[in-house]
């Protein structure tokens, strides 16, 4: 079966399974449903996970269902939150090749088959991702963001919101980190960067819709906090201290809420000449933390 061919559900396994969880999302839940099943590439299924949604959200989902066959539709009966809805999702796909999104954002049509044609012609590879745009709640364009070497990884998530990867990533790792509600995407990216190739694709294939809705607007600062937390824990013992105190610094620098000199200690221990360097930016810092604090 090429990826030009519908999937039938009811003789084959797809080629690429698509999860999207769901909570409450009715109000660009059809729009990313319908970006997901306007795909070029046809070998697909789609695995909407309602996570105990109490909105409208069940019924566009059972809609969806009802009119494409390549659309599956789970209920969960409690609020498990987005890593674990991830992996009751994943635990049903049938796909060789997996990928997910949410409900409110949405897969330029050529998505899924560039991401396949890349993983295709580099077999060595565990992961393909791709450059996307950003658009506001009003869907106005706030530009493009260009993703980064996994080389970098450590220095901030650089592989952005379009991607695909084998099942044997998620056979792997075990799935999603359910304790790690906010930055499951970054962990899971680090923990596959130890394991598998990546290769990045600058294309935009994705609108990421940026609002004061979403997950990462709401949880901003325990975000930041678990972001440190995954990041000192992957580096690796043999880093050279030049890097490391480059990667704690940069991880004290982002914090615009709250004092992290924790950090700030420990890079300056891993080496001092990186941290003085950077006492103008940590002075900066220092001040845009203390009126932050105040206007709060």
């Amino acid at each position: 079966m090429t990826g030009t061919e519908a999937f039938d559900s009811t003789t084959a396994s797809p080629r690429v399974s698509v999860v999207m969880p769901v909570h409450n999302g009715a109000r660009w839940l059809d729009e990313a449903i319908d970006s997901v099943l306007a795909q070029g590439f046809l070998d697909f299924e789609l695995i909407l996970v309602d996570d105990a949604s109490r909105d409208e959200s069940p019924a566009i989902m059972a809609a969806a269902a009802v009119r494409d066959p390549r659309v599956r539709h789970f209920r969960l009966d409690t609020n498990v939150g987005l890593p674990a809805a991830l992996n009751h999702g994943f635990a049903q796909a049938r796909g060789e090749l997996h990928s997910w999104t949410s409900d409110d954002n949405l897969l330029r049509p050529q998505m899924l088959d560039r991401l396949v044609a890349t993983l295709d012609a580099h077999p060595d590879a565990g992961v393909a991702y791709a450059d996307f745009s950003l658009i506001d709640d009003a869907g106005n364009d706030l530009g493009r963001s260009r993703v980064g070497p996994v080389e970098r990884l450590l220095h901030g998530n650089n592989i952005g919101a379009a991607f695909l990867y084998r099942r044997g990533v998620t056979d792997a790792l075990g799935g999603y980190d359910v304790g790690l509600f906010g930055v499951e995407d970054y962990d899971f990216w680090l923990r596959a960067a130890r394991r598998f190739a990546f290769v990045e694709l600058h294309e935009d294939l994705y609108i990421y819709r940026k609002h004061g809705g979403s997950l990462t607007s709401q949880r901003a600062d325990q975000i930041y906090a678990l972001t440190a937390v995954i990041v000192e824990r992957a580096m690796p013992d043999k880093l050279p201290a030049r890097s490391r105190s480059e990667i704690l610094l940069g991880l004290a620098l982002k914090s615009q809420r709250r004092w992290r000199f924790d950090l700030v200690s420990r890079a300056l221990r891993a080496h001092p000449p990186t941290v003085l360097a950077r006492l103008p930016a940590l002075a900066r810092w220092t001040l845009v933390v203390a009126r932050n604090r105040l206007t709060a």
